[in-house]
């Protein structure tokens, strides 16, 4: 074989090298030890939102219808009245209850018949207490605050007040006070509520 030969065949060995260089760098082998190419996993398709549940808060207790009757002192008195434009003794009583989606009934001798009887040593904030004032049966009531006084609209001449069952008008008058039960009532809020626009009827 001539040099010149020697050098042709070189020559070609040479170029066939670079051809598969350059194809080996286009389509690169799969890393050691992989069987091959991996397909990306599609995505899954998205679900419907979900709105994260909001906890409601504990029902009202005692304290919660004492607080929402000392929002109402000061209000006038007004015979027959029922919000906070006027209020007379057993329409502030039923506005405040209202605010927690309970409703008592309207007049004074029928919400003596609601609840549950509560012995005088046992009165807590949010308890009814009611007096005789013009007749022998229950004419007037208000609501417990605790600390042996209680939030009521007394007369014509007044406004919504605190006064003491202990005092002694009121002692002597007092003839019992009731419970209402509040487990069904709208949880508490930590604000005033307006009243439920289909408060639950108290029998």
């Amino acid at each position: 074989m001539t040099a010149r030969s020697v050098l042709l065949l070189a020559g070609l060995a040479a170029f066939s090298g670079g051809c598969a260089s350059t194809t080996a760098s286009r389509a690169p082998l799969p890393y050691p030890g992989s069987a091959g190419p991996v397909a990306a996993a599609p995505l899954p398709a998205p679900g419907p939102a979900v709105t994260p549940a909001v906890p409601l808060g504990p029902p009202p207790d005692g304290h919660d219808i004492a607080e929402a009757a000392l929002r109402q002192e000061g209000r006038p008195y007004r015979l027959g009245g029922e919000t906070p434009a006027g209020f007379d003794c057993s329409g502030l009583v039923q506005y405040v209850f209202a605010e927690y989606g309970l409703e008592l009934p309207r007049e004074v001798r029928d919400q003596y018949r609601v609840g549950r009887a509560v012995a005088r040593r046992a009165i807590r904030p949010g308890d009814l207490l009611f007096f005789h004032t013009t007749s022998r049966g229950p004419s007037h009531v208000g609501i417990a605050i605790g600390g042996g006084r209680f939030v009521h609209a007394p007369n014509a001449r007044g406004t919504v007040r605190v006064s003491a069952l202990g005092a002694p008008y009121w002692s002597r008058r007092f003839i019992g006070a009731r419970r209402i039960d509040l487990r069904d009532a709208v949880p508490a809020s930590g604000t005033a509520a307006p009243p439920s626009s289909s408060p639950r009827h108290i029998p």
